[in-house]
């Protein structure tokens, strides 16, 4: 056993090398985000409307069948709600 776990029962290195390598994926998520950014003012720029291609976005993250369930209970909602 290294001095680390002996002592505090943690293996200090090995939870220092996984600490450095979120924060990479940290920064490197924030400049992805900023990207992200960028292109959603460049569309809305263009004239698209950002709220709607947002949930075109998430849509194609779906199959199909997810896809036909989460619009069957968005209408179930809005009939309920007497809004369709």
């Amino acid at each position: 056993m290294t001095t680390d776990v002996a002592d505090t029962g943690v293996a200090a290195d090995e939870l220092k090398q996984f600490v450095e390598r979120i924060e990479r994926l940290e920064e490197e998520k924030a400049g992805i985000a900023s990207d992200i950014k960028e292109v959603y003012a460049e569309l809305k720029g263009r004239g698209f409307d950002a709220p709607a291609v947002r949930s075109i976005v998430r849509l194609r993250k779906k199959d199909r069948a997810e896809r036909q369930q989460a619009e069957a209970v968005l209408e179930l909602y809005l009939q309920a709600l007497g809004m369709q």
